[in-house]
């Protein structure tokens, strides 16, 4: 039974390497965000905006235990959710976790293109954007952390960055 919970910062790149590992070794694939508005037949941002944000966290919550009970798979967690009291304990608890880590240039680069896409982010200028890339990867890393494994997420660009990436999660996972 393989359980892998990829965590980091939106657009670290969980969702691209997700779905490369999963496709290579076999495995089911869950964006815990798209896996929400699955269930809830709603955009995330439509969520926050109905809910805000400490309801859209009681779901995420929920639906991030419901799925790491599945087996054989690897599910692409949001950015917040290893934050939320005991979710990062039950990820360690039900699988492996890796934290994939991009240097700040990296995500605001990815984050300019996404900036509509992503409620926290949304309608921030370039410099918005980036204090708070800036304060957010500082108050999160504690937590992504306390993964069991960390996995650089800037060569995640091409298809070449991709395949090398997950011969080194591979190894790394011992999959």
């Amino acid at each position: 039974m393989t359980r892998i919970f990829l965590t980091g910062f939106m657009g670290a790149g969980k969702t691209t390497l997700g779905k490369a590992l999963a496709k290579a070794r076999g495995l089911s694939f869950i964006d815990l965000d798209q896996y929400i508005e699955g269930r809830y037949m709603k955009s995330v941002s439509q969520l926050f905006a109905q809910l805000g944000e400490d309801g859209f966290r009681q779901i995420e919550n929920r639906l991030l235990r419901e799925a790491g009970q599945f087996e054989d798979v690897i599910i692409a967690t949001g950015g917040s959710t290893p934050l939320a009291e005991g979710n990062m304990d039950f990820m360690l608890a039900n699988g492996q976790t890796l934290y994939l880590q991009c240097e700040k240039s990296t995500l605001l680069r990815r984050l300019r293109i996404a900036k509509g896409k992503r409620p926290l982010i949304a309608g921030k200028s370039d410099t918005e954007l980036e204090a708070f890339i800036e304060s957010e990867t500082a108050r999160r890393e504690p937590y992504y952390l306390k993964s069991e494994f960390i996995c650089p997420g800037d060569r995640l660009e091409t298809r070449d960055q991709i395949d090398e990436t997950i011969e080194y999660v591979i190894g790394l996972l011992n999959l």
